[in-house]
């Protein structure tokens, strides 16, 4: 499994993926990540975010359907 898809993982909760993400971004901030790493970080981070924003709206859109009931 690549790092890239790490969050096609089924078992991956929101939780999860904003976890990784604050490690991806502490190790850029740190200078841990060498330049050959920096690209698969930032889709790595780029699809966690995606994956995120996802979550967020489908929770929303369940919130909102319960309060319309």
């Amino acid at each position: 499994r690549s790092q890239i898809n790490y969050h096609m993982d089924k078992k991956m909760t929101y939780e999860k993926a904003m976890k990784r993400l604050e490690q991806i971004v502490k190790q850029i901030e740190s200078g841990e990540t060498d330049i050959d790493s920096l690209t698969a970080n930032l889709k790595e981070a780029k699809c966690l975010v995606e994956f995120c924003k996802e979550k967020l709206a489908n929770v929303e859109a369940e919130v909102k359907k319960c309060l319309d009931l």
